[in-house]
């Protein structure tokens, strides 16, 4: 068996929901409070545990640690103490989608402000959990570009192409800011910056679209990595060492058709512009030549357990092409609402029933927990986490031997 290093302990990570952005008309919103996280921590950990899964990405709340250069972390106790009791590994989100009031992100003070943060944190969790330490500086920045530079979804709730490209060179300044910041303090930090992976393609009916459709493809979906590493705005002070691992997020609705205004819409299935996922992994390969992550990946309600074995057959012909794939993040582990209607999306390891008194309860989805299983006997990964998930040096090879002798195909027809 070949010897492949491994940055996690487990090929398998997982998620919580954990955004506090300003909504359009609704005030802030704390998605770990709407989930009961906090207070389940626990129980969600324990989860995980029990699922085989040592890795997660987990959220610091800026806008509400953060009160005007004053930090209190406190929030994250229940987490810090969930994770050290189970022995999870977090991924740290700093910014996911929200930032603190009265904050101008297009200002000079938005990267001085988030780098103090991201160093308060950094100390913070260096203080009360054993390395190695993740992070994740902001959160899906072309998304949170889109949201709130274009949509209008959230603050600064700008809608312009334009207030969308100054938004999102202005999250990439600080997040690379903030990279700088957690690395005084931890020097041998890893960050795993996440996008989407996207696909889109022109209306069958509007072929003059289809520079805009492919500039969103091959130009737009790269930007923010693009400045991260290096490539673009090099003034910013991106290197590849900043980019570090790159999280590809991957839905079906990450594959669209061109809409000039207003979010684009999501591929039928069979639809001849899909293309498989490997191949748009491919496109991350070649242009970074960085370790990989599938950063957060799920498939809606009954759909969960198919989902899954068509990413992992996509992500084993990824590591037959030679990529350098460190693990396949199923997000979330428990169930989330839609943003928009509130309506929970099915989409999590566990779905959430609401108890009396409005307790959420978890409710693991057997097939999609019967999928995962099936997935780590066949890569020859754990089941259950032992003791110390890092007692043994944390090798690959198991899954490129797995990939070689599965030999998957590349499949368009993966959602």
């Amino acid at each position: 068996m070949d010897h492949h290093p491994g940055i996690f302990p487990t090929f398998f990570l997982s998620g919580f929901e954990c955004s506090t952005f300003d909504w359009k008309g609704g005030g802030r919103r704390n998605l770990v409070e709407e989930t009961q996280h906090r207070e389940h921590a626990m129980e969600d950990y324990r989860l995980l545990r029990e699922l085989g899964i040592a890795v997660a990405r987990e959220g610091i709340p800026w806008p509400l640690a953060d009160r005007d250069g004053r930090f209190d972390f406190s929030c994250i106790e229940p987490m810090v103490e969930a994770l050290r009791t189970h022995r999870i590994t977090p991924v740290w989100d700093l910014c996911h989608y929200g930032y603190p009031d009265g904050l101008d992100p297009f200002s000079a003070e938005f990267s001085r402000s988030f780098a103090r943060y991201c160093r308060a944190a950094a100390e913070h969790v260096s203080q009360r959990l054993p390395g190695p330490y993740f992070f994740t500086p902001i959160n899906e920045i072309t998304f949170f570009a889109f949201c709130g530079g274009e949509w209008g979804w959230v603050a600064p709730y700008c809608n312009s192409r334009k207030d969308r490209e100054r938004l999102r060179i202005a999250l990439c300044a600080a997040a690379i800011a903030g990279v700088k910041a957690i690395r005084e303090v931890l020097p041998e930090a890893r960050m795993m910056h996440v996008d989407p992976l996207v696909q889109v393609v022109a209306p069958r009916d509007r072929p003059d679209l289809a520079d805009e459709a492919a500039h969103e493809t091959h130009v737009d979906t790269f930007l923010a990595w693009d400045i991260l590493c290096g490539l673009a705005h090099p003034e910013l002070g991106g290197s590849p060492e900043v980019l570090d691992i790159v999280g590809a997020n991957n839905y079906s609705f990450g594959q669209m058709e061109y809409r000039q205004e207003g979010p684009h819409q999501a591929l039928e299935p069979g639809h001849p512009g899909i293309e498989p996922l490997c191949h748009l992994l491919q496109r991350i390969w070649e242009r970074y030549r960085r370790p990989m992550v599938i950063g957060e990946t799920s498939g809606m309600g009954q759909g969960r357990p198919e989902w899954l074995r068509d990413v992992m057959h996509e992500a084993l012909a990824a590591v037959n092409q030679g990529m350098d794939l460190h693990g396949v993040c199923l997000f979330p582990a428990v169930d989330m609402p839609d943003w928009h209607t509130g309506q929970w999306l099915h989409n999590g390891i566990c779905d959430l029933v609401e108890e009396e008194g409005g307790r959420l309860r978890r409710v693991p989805h057997a097939p999609y927990v019967d999928e995962l299983r099936r997935w780590q006997k066949e890569l020859n990964r754990v089941t259950v986490l032992d003791a110390d998930p890092y007692s043994d040096p944390v090798d690959l090879g198991d899954v490129v031997e797995a990939a070689r002798r599965l030999r998957p195909r590349p499949d368009a027809d993966w959602h």
